[in-house]
């Protein structure tokens, strides 16, 4: 069945790993070239003398224009907020380490006792005829993928931060020589944090799957079956990053909002603020390490989700190794398209105006989705035979190379729909968000209402282009082309994430600028990337939740193949009562988060109200607030509050599965992903357009805008309010509810085995 392919064996065991090598080498090239804002001698100093080393740097790139110190100020900011943020994410790991190593044991012991830990070889479980390799061995080799795509995470979520924390000073100091140079400061931190994650994903992947050869041999199946724990272990520290990461940096903000703009009348990001700093560590390390470990999980899982079902078809059955890795292709010759698409944003022509800003950004998804689906064409003409066959619920049915490219693209230009629909929804440059900031004349609780309106109203187009890239790829190739799809969505995540990764650099570089004390003028640069960077990380969060989608439904289908169920019947009561408590989840979830974030900024709220009344000359400026303590209130409430949410998503399926069994963990799953999408897009874009209509009132850019504010009128009280409400929806519940979808799936996937022979022990005994 099926021709070869034209990209032989040996091209493929090329291209793979020396795309992703181009991938690191450009983000270090992009890395040294944000570095230039420096002295060279930086590196060969001591860490005491370096603070200075960096000083002098700074002051050399002064050319006079401001005094000496501030300057010196910048770096001392930029060197508390690299702390406070490493500071966090060590105590954070310290704690995701000791789970991960208790979940690795689980992991072990649930699979290994599916045969009773014997180690004979065992007929397979889709060909009886031939012998696989013992279920022992996919438990260990589960529980090192597991492990590998944990640590590969929490790399990705931990060099983001670090990047994002060395370039915010480097930003704000290039925007005293404009815009332009602030912002492609700011984007090509973006885009080392975007290429050193995708290319990591997919070499640790790859080497993965080539050192498991070498035990599995012939047994593909049993391989691409343990590889799965690859995208376990990258969701679940995605999971802990993200509601971890998302209620510091939740709390600190609503903190410093509440008492510094509300009740004290002092500008965001005021040095005089206590909760400043917190609020600014917040930023790298919830939406730049959670939404690193994010998209990193996405993608794992989208790979594995189609490796699964690709080894139980043709590819698998007559081991055709490079159309098997079709999946890794595509992220392949992603790369590289990112790779042009940056540099036409850096190095083609400068940003001269504030308004070039956003139609710049939204050209990087137009110029990659474009090149990206006509490399995808060549990819599948190359890496596919003309005619195939896929695994589809028992069937083989065959498919044709030209339609797999259908369902890759139509899952690539989705995911740019979903963008727009977003970008459409959130940026203030258009009606919806405008309509909200009108309605602050009336006060907080007219923009509360029209909020949450547009954010449920801009659940519609998505909702509509999730369903018919799922209808058009299950049609052309079942399951495997629904994990396609949502590669496709995911194949120029490079861009994706430093669009996103841009965003809390400029919000960070506004802050410093602020708390340098900076000119007007210097911090009307950084507001303007910042309100472009707000939208664009919208953007981001809508190509996180669509992948999830198709990731989860892709995972859904493997499952279901996985745990032999024939159909997944909605009118068995198992099954109902599944699907019914699954829809249930994600407001639980969504409640824990979100209480978490509103106990914690309580906490933070009365700390800075202390120090505003206790501490003589605070307000005055003449004496420095204490930062540390409410860089430890945020510490203390977030890891103390992640593990709750985190224990609901990792204990849901391993409970349903055992005691229910298969068939009510498949309602479960169908029930959370149907609800959690609608949640998690209608959240995140509320609280962008709450944010952005605050945005559109301060700058005061039209002449509607004027009327409704200066800083501090009512109506922008109002507006500040509702930025305050959305500020848990947009960062903290709505992003971590993607991955509770991915997440459920890919571990009742790699739970299969377990739950298809000993689970449902309620049924079995009644």
């Amino acid at each position: 069945m099926g021709s070869p392919t034209i990209l032989p064996e040996l091209g493929t065991e090329i291209l793979v790993p020396v795309c992703a090598v181009i991938g690191i080498i450009f983000s270090l090239i992009q890395w040294g070239l944000v570095s230039r804002v420096k002295l060279t001698h930086e590196h060969t100093l001591s860490n005491k003398s370096k603070k200075n080393g960096f000083n002098d740097c700074l002051i050399e790139e002064e050319e006079g224009i401001n005094d000496q110190s501030v300057v010196a100020k910048c770096a001392e900011i930029q060197n508390a907020i690299s702390e406070g943020a490493t500071s966090f994410l060590f105590t954070e790991y310290q704690y995701v380490g000791v789970f991960m190593v208790a979940f690795a044991v689980l992991i072990f012991l649930f699979l290994g006792s599916v045969e009773g830990f014997s180690t004979k070889s065992q007929p397979c479980t889709y060909d009886k005829q031939k012998t696989c390799k013992p279920a022992l061995a996919t438990a260990v080799f589960s529980t090192l993928s597991f492990l590998l795509g944990a640590i590969t995470s929490l790399l990705s979520g931990f060099l983001g931060m670090k990047i994002a924390t060395y370039a915010n000073a480097r930003t704000t100091l290039e925007a005293r020589k404009g815009v332009g140079k602030a912002f492609i400061t700011a984007f090509r931190s973006g885009a080392v944090m975007g290429f050193l994650l995708a290319a990591n994903g997919l070499l640790v992947l790859f080497v993965a799957i080539n050192l498991f050869k070498l035990y599995y041999g012939d047994d593909w199946e049993g391989l691409f079956e343990a590889i799965t724990g690859y995208g376990l272990g990258g969701s679940s520290m995605a999971l802990f990053g993200r509601v971890g990461g998302g209620i510091y940096t939740k709390a600190a903000d609503v903190g410093a909002d509440l008492v510094g703009k509300v009740e004290r009348n002092i500008p965001e990001d005021d040095p005089r603020n206590p909760a400043v700093i917190a609020d600014n560590v917040g930023d790298n390390v919830g939406d730049i390490a959670g939404m690193g470990s994010d998209l990193f999980g996405s993608y794992a899982e989208s790979s594995c989700a189609a490796l699964v079902v690709a080894s139980i078809s043709s590819f698998g059955i007559n081991h055709d190794f490079t159309s098997m890795l079709y999946p890794l292709l595509i992220s392949s010759v992603g790369i590289i398209v990112c790779l042009f698409t940056t540099m036409v944003a850096t190095d083609w022509s400068e940003i001269k105006a504030v308004k070039e800003i956003e139609p710049k950004l939204k050209q990087q998804l137009i110029i990659s989705t474009v090149i990206m689906t006509i490399a995808i064409a060549v990819v599948s003409w190359i890496g596919l035979p003309s005619s195939f066959t896929i695994y589809n619920f028992g069937v083989q049915k065959v498919v044709k190379n030209w339609q797999l490219f259908l369902c890759v693209a139509v899952g690539l230009w989705a995911g740019l729909i979903i963008g727009f629909v977003t970008e459409y929804y959130t940026s203030n440059a258009y009606s919806p968000v405008q309509d909200v900031a009108d309605s602050c004349r009336t006060g907080a609780a007219t923009n509360v209402i029209f909020g949450l309106a547009l954010g449920y109203k801009s659940v519609i187009i998505p909702i509509f282009a999730i369903a018919v890239s799922i209808f058009v790829s299950f049609s052309f190739a079942a399951m495997y082309g629904i994990a396609v799809a949502a590669l496709g969505m995911l194949s120029t995540i490079a861009t994706g994430l430093a669009i996103d990764a841009y965003g809390p650099i400029s919000d960070n570089a506004g802050g410093i600028a602020e708390m340098a004390g900076m000119s007007h003028r210097i911090r009307e640069r950084t507001d303007a990337l910042d309100a472009a960077g707000n939208t664009t990380a919208a953007i981001g969060k809508g190509f996180a939740i669509g992948s999830a989608a198709l990731v989860s439904l892709a995972l859904f289908g493997a499952f279901v193949s996985r745990a032999a169920i024939s159909t997944v019947d909605v009118l068995t009561p198992k099954v109902f009562i599944g699907l019914i408590v699954g829809a249930m989840l994600p407001y639980w979830f969504s409640a824990m988060t979100m209480k978490s974030v509103g106990s914690a900024a309580l906490k933070m709220v009365e700390e800075v109200r202390r120090q505003f009344n206790s501490i003589p000359g605070l307000m005055e400026g003449h004496t420095k607030p204490d930062y540390a303590t409410c860089v430890k209130i945020s510490t203390d409430a977030s890891i103390k509050e992640m593990i709750p949410p985190g224990a609901l998503v990792m204990l849901t399926p391993l409970i349903v599965g055992t005691f229910f069994g298969v068939e009510t963990l498949s309602g479960v799953l169908a029930g959370a992903l149907v609800s959690g999408v609608q949640i998690a897009i209608s959240a995140s874009n509320t609280g962008g357009a709450w944010d952005n209509a605050k945005k559109y009132i301060e700058a005061g850019a039209s002449e509607h805008a004027r009327t409704l504010g200066p800083k501090g009128s009512e109506p922008h009280k109002a507006a500040v309010i509702g930025d305050t409400i959305g500020d848990p929806l947009k960062d903290t519940s709505g992003p971590s509810l993607n991955i509770l979808i991915k997440l459920m799936a890919v571990e009742s996937l790699v739970f299969a085995p377990f739950f298809a022979t000993h689970g449902g022990l309620l049924f079995k005994i009644f």
